[in-house]
């Protein structure tokens, strides 16, 4: 129960950046350096207090987290604010999530994992409905935007796989946010000098990174332990039906039939695949 609980949380925190990043682009002209500047720095001040808070009174304060969680999870949030840009939130988050998927089962491929005859199929429906998704037309997404947010799941899934072994999900959460400070601060500055940033830009850039980020991506890690890799590509399905439920609901974004179709052959492509991989890891472990 508290394993579905942590991950029910983190899947709303997740379809709730792409939510806030439309309103903050669409709504309050954000600008997307500020924007991401804002989003890793106020997350990291807010994961660097509950990580003080829990410490034992006297003890010394230690760094967690690594340089490489701190680049994957600079990547994925620059990558996504410009697509952003460019993308609606139901299409970016099928983009993202689906790059996220074949990431880590690209992994799984490399590191030994030899998918089975369905497992391919799978993957080859996916990939067909993403090429669908993508391809030139009237309702086409963006290519940039398409081909940044593509980026960002690619290294959303880097993210992910490095915080598998995690036994401090909190501090290295916290340590991950606050080795981007440098490079948020950076962001911040430049993005100043060419646009101002609106109070409302300002409130959904630190919502996004203190809560749905930090706090996020914290209760994220700490559920990743109990899971998977397999169940934790599953599980992330749900987000763009999340997010696009909110798109529709907050922005009044539209739902394509392009988006529509293309989402029944990605998300169920990799859905076979997955509930295919973990039948044949279930069997190899009894």
């Amino acid at each position: 129960m508290k394993l579905t609980t942590l991950t029910t949380i983190a899947m709303l925190a997740f379809a709730a950046n792409s939510v806030l990043a439309r309103l903050a682009f669409v709504s309050a002209s954000a600008d997307p350096l500020t924007y991401t500047g804002v989003r890793l720095a106020s997350g990291a001040l807010v994961l660097l207090a509950l990580v003080i808070a829990r410490q034992d009174r006297g003890s010394r304060f230690q760094l967690a987290g690594s340089w490489a969680g701190a680049a994957a999870l600079t990547g994925y949030a620059l990558a996504f604010s410009v697509a952003y840009i460019l993308l609606g939130a139901g299409t970016g988050a099928l983009i993202l999530f689906a790059s996220v998927q074949f990431g880590i089962l690209g992994w799984a491929v490399i590191k030994g994992d030899r998918p089975g005859l369905l497992e391919w199929i799978g993957l080859a429906i996916a990939f067909a409905g993403l090429a669908y998704l993508v391809s030139p037309g009237l309702v086409a997404p963006h290519p940039l935007g398409a081909l940044l947010m593509l980026i960002s799941g690619l290294c959303w899934a880097a993210y992910t796989l490095l915080g598998r072994g995690s036994r401090t999900p909190l501090r290295d959460t916290a340590g991950n946010f606050t080795r981007s400070m440098p490079l948020a601060l950076l962001l911040i500055v430049g993005g100043l000098l060419t646009h101002a940033l609106s109070p409302a830009a300002l409130a959904y850039a630190a919502a996004s990174g203190a809560i749905a980020s930090g706090l996020g991506y914290a209760i994220w890690y700490a559920a990743l332990p109990g899971l998977t890799r397999t169940r934790s590509a599953i599980v992330q399905l749900t987000v763009p039906a999340i997010a696009a439920t909110g798109g529709v609901l907050f922005i009044a974004e539209p739902l394509s039939p392009r988006l529509l179709i293309a989402s029944a052959a990605i998300l169920g492509g990799v859905a076979i695949a997955l509930s295919v991989a973990s039948r044949r890891q279930a069997r190899k472990a009894v």
